[in-house]
């Protein structure tokens, strides 16, 4: 039976995310809590329906989120039938909605393919330890690092990128700048006299993510991108709490994966991204 999730259902869904925990071909997108009050508090904002046996335990997780104008889909995580749990939530959805799995996650892939989902790309991510991490030499010659980037250049940068992040394309002033205040934010900024010709972000904690890092399309084939990502491995690992770093690239991306495993990078995991757009 499917239904909308209830209080009472807390522990069956943390305990379907220790299972999906267990195995990394099960990965889906799915909440962040582990524990009862933040499932609670993590769920207050979302549509989120189960799918539960005959004793009511439940068998199948599936959620809608908010994204921008569009929304994004949790699931469907579960050991009984996926289809059910991911029809009734998906008929609440008012737009275009995303959904994340395993590359490897085959019987979720096919569910949301048979839902109208059409695969968009694959990202790769890799993974640094502290103690894989070696030296990593300063910037040379006329290079120089520096901690920030103006407000147009940080634009301009993202606009002549690949991947571009339409969102930040949108930032005003403001939202920029509270974004270069964030504790955990670290910008790198590779400078040729006074041009800036690359640029990378990271997000530090124990894990610290290589958000992002680009050379402008003019400045390619200089190896700036090894001296970008030197920089970022020393600065992530120079903070005591940082036991590695991660990295991701699109499946489009075949520079910046040889750049990551050329540096010690280990391949961890595909993700695919799927879209449903009904409006279309």
């Amino acid at each position: 039976m499917i239904r909308p999730m209830q209080s009472t259902d807390t522990p069956d869904v943390l305990a379907l995310l220790e299972w999906m925990d267990a195995q990394p071909e099960r990965e889906v997108l799915a909440p962040e809590a582990r524990t009862p009050h933040d499932l609670r508090l993590e769920s207050e904002d979302k549509v989120c329906f189960v799918d539960v046996d005959e004793f009511d335990g439940v068998r199948t997780y599936c959620a809608l989120s908010g994204f921008e104008a569009d929304h994004l889909l949790e699931g469907p995580l579960g050991t009984g039938p996926l289809a059910p749990a991911l029809k009734r939530v998906l008929s609440a959805a008012k737009g275009s909605v995303y959904a994340f799995c395993a590359r490897d996650n085959i019987v979720v892939r096919d569910a949301l393919e048979d839902a109208r989902f059409h695969p968009m790309h694959t990202t790769d991510f890799y993974e640094l330890r502290r103690d894989q991490a070696g030296p990593s030499p300063a910037a040379p010659g006329d290079l120089r690092i520096a901690p920030r980037v103006d407000f147009e250049t940080y634009r301009a940068l993202y606009r002549f990128s690949e991947d571009k992040w339409s969102s930040r394309l949108e930032w005003t002033y403001t939202n920029f700048e509270a974004h270069a205040r964030r504790d955990d934010v670290r910008m790198l900024v590779l400078m040729r006299g006074r041009s800036a010709v690359g640029f990378a972000e990271l997000e530090i904690g124990e894990t610290a993510n290589l958000t992002y890092l680009a050379v402008h399309p003019a400045e390619r084939g200089h190896g700036y991108g090894r001296v970008l990502l030197d920089a970022a491995i020393r600065e992530a690992f120079s903070h005591a709490e940082v036991r590695a770093l991660r990295a991701r690239a699109h499946d489009h991306e075949s520079a910046a994966k040889k750049l990551y495993t050329r540096r010690g990078l280990s391949w961890r995991r595909s993700v695919v991204t799927y879209l449903r757009d009904e409006t279309a």
